[in-house]
């Protein structure tokens, strides 16, 4: 099943530097080996914001929900989820 996912981080003012470095170098190395995995297919920046675009080829709707409340950007996460289909035009 694939997934566009939307994430749109928010990580409050107040927190640590250190802290909030900490949380995203774990949050890389997690992102990482989902994509080596083939679970998250493709990760894209947002021009200008602190957010992604990116594609996951999951089993399930729960999967996705599991792999998505794993990261550990994910309390400071804003995510919008759509369902994907092929259509029937595309060469790929």
């Amino acid at each position: 099943m694939l997934f566009l996912v939307r994430m749109d981080v928010q990580i409050p003012h107040d927190l640590p530097a250190d802290t909030a470095d900490a949380i995203k170098a774990r949050e890389k190395a997690y992102a990482q080996d989902l994509q080596r995995q083939g679970k998250w297919q493709a990760l894209y920046r947002v021009v200008g914001e602190y957010a992604n675009y990116s594609v996951f080829d999951v089993e399930s709707n729960d999967e996705l929900h599991t792999l998505l409340s794993g990261l550990p950007l994910f309390p400071y996460m804003k995510i919008h989820v759509t369902p994907l289909a092929r259509h029937p035009s595309s060469i790929r």
